[in-house]
C-alpha cells in the first residue's frame, strides 16, 4: 500500500516509516507540517494518509484542518489522524465531514504494532476505525434526546461497539451471543435512532457517531477496534 505520514515528531515519523515499510508497504511522502501535503497527494497518489492532528505552525488544529480539505478535494482518500489526547471536537468534525475510510487512533495505539498495523489495513479497505476512548467520549458527551432513552442497556453497549468499528461476529463473541441475536438488536437500535438499518458498514458507523455526538447516551463498551458491518 501507498501511504503519505505527515507528523511533526522526528522520532515518531521516522518510526512509522520503518514499521510500515518493514509491514511490505511503501512510505511515498514522510513530512513535517502541512505545506506541501496537497501537492505530495496529488503527485504521489497515496492510498492511505497518517496525519498528526496538531501540527506545525500553531500546533493546534493544522493537522485536522489538512484531513477536512482532503475530503473535500479527494472524497475517497483513506485518512488516518493520529492524536496524543482525545480530541472531541476535532473528531466531530472529521465524523461529520463524511466521506471516505477513516481512522482517529491516539498515539499509544502505535505501541501495539500488530493492531495498528491491522487498523491501517482495515482502514484502506473501507472500515471506519475509532479509538474506545474517542467512541466512550462522543457516547457520553450529551443527553439531549429522548431518542437514545429509547434504547435498552444491551442495546447501548451493542451500538458502542458498532461505533467503534466490531463486526457482528465480535460483538456476538464479546458478548457471550449469537450472530442472530446481534443482528436483531442491531436492526432495533437504528430503527429507534431512525437510521436506515440497509446503509453500508461505513455509512452506518458515521451515521450513527454522527446522531451519537449530537444527542449523547452513555457508553458500556470496551475493547479495540474493527471492521465495521
Amino acid at each position: 500500500m501507498r501511504i503519505l505520514i505527515c507528523e511533526d515528531s522526528v522520532l515518531l515519523r521516522e518510526g512509522l516509516v520503518r514499521l510500515l515499510e518493514d509491514a511490505g508497504h511503501t512510505v511515498v511522502a514522510a513530512l513535517p507540517d502541512t505545506e506541501g501535503l496537497t501537492d505530495a497527494v496529488a503527485t504521489e497518489a497515496p492510498e492511505l494518509c497518517i496525519l498528526d492532528v496538531r501540527l506545525p505552525p500553531t500546533f493546534t488544529d493544522e493537522g485536522i484542518r489538512a484531513a477536512l480539505a482532503l475530503r473535500v478535494t479527494d472524497p475517497a482518500l483513506p485518512l488516518l489522524v493520529l492524536s496524543q489526547y482525545v480530541e472531541e471536537r476535532y473528531a466531530s468534525d472529521l465524523i461529520a465531514a463524511q466521506g471516505g475510510p477513516l481512522g482517529y487512533l491516539l498515539k499509544d495505539r502505535v505501541a501495539d504494532v500488530a493492531e495498528f498495523l491491522a487498523s491501517v489495513q482495515r482502514i484502506s479497505e473501507g472500515a471506519t476505525v475509532l479509538d474506545p476512548e474517542v467512541v466512550a467520549q462522543l457516547l457520553t458527551r450529551r443527553n439531549r434526546d429522548d431518542r437514545m432513552l429509547r434504547l435498552t442497556e444491551r442495546e447501548r453497549t451493542v451500538l458502542a461497539l458498532i461505533a467503534e468499528g466490531k463486526s457482528n461476529q465480535a460483538i456476538a463473541g464479546l458478548l457471550f451471543l449469537s450472530e442472530a441475536s446481534v443482528e436483531k438488536h442491531i436492526t432495533s437500535i437504528f430503527q429507534k435512532l431512525g437510521l436506515e438499518p440497509d446503509e453500508s458498514g461505513n455509512r452506518r458507523v458515521l451515521a450513527a457517531l454522527a446522531h451519537i455526538e449530537n444527542t449523547g447516551g452513555p457508553s458500556t463498551a470496551t475493547g479495540q477496534t474493527g471492521s465495521s458491518r
